[in-house]
C-alpha cells in the first residue's frame, strides 16, 4: 500500500483540489446536458487532476499505477476508477468520479485525524 504524505492533505490542500474539481464538475454536467460529446475532454481532466492529487500526496516516488493501492483511496476506489477510465464520457462515469472525489476527501479529513 502506498501511504499518504499527510503534509499533502491538510485541510487547505484539500480544499483547494476539491474546489479544482467542483469546477470541471459544473462543466462536465452542462456537457452532458448539451448532449454535444463534449464531456469527454473535461472527464479526462478530472481523471488527470485525480491521479495527480493521489501521486503527489503519497510517500512513494513513483508515477500512477493502477496496480498500486493508495490509503487515500476509498474502499474499492480504484476498481471504480478503472471504470470510469474505461469510459470516461458516459453519465455514469461522470456521476461515479464525482463520489470518487466526495468519498476521497473525507478520508483525507479522516486520515489527518489519525495520522
Amino acid at each position: 500500500m502506498i501511504l499518504v504524505n499527510k503534509e499533502g492533505i491538510t485541510k487547505e490542500v484539500v480544499d483547494a483540489w476539491f474546489n479544482e474539481w467542483e469546477a470541471l464538475r459544473e462543466e462536465i454536467h452542462a456537457a452532458h446536458d448539451r448532449r454535444d460529446g463534449s464531456a469527454l475532454g473535461f472527464m479526462e481532466k478530472g481523471i488527470q487532476l485525480y491521479e495527480r492529487f493521489l501521486v503527489k500526496h503519497s510517500q512513494a516516488d513513483e508515477p500512477f499505477s493502477e496496480n498500486n493501492k493508495y490509503e487515500v483511496m476509498p474502499i474499492n476506489g480504484m476498481e471504480r476508477f478503472q471504470f470510469i477510465k474505461m469510459r470516461p464520457a458516459q453519465y455514469a462515469c461522470y456521476r461515479q468520479l464525482d463520489e470518487l472525489y466526495k468519498e476521497t476527501k473525507k478520508r483525507c479529513a479522516r486520515l489527518r485525524l489519525v495520522k
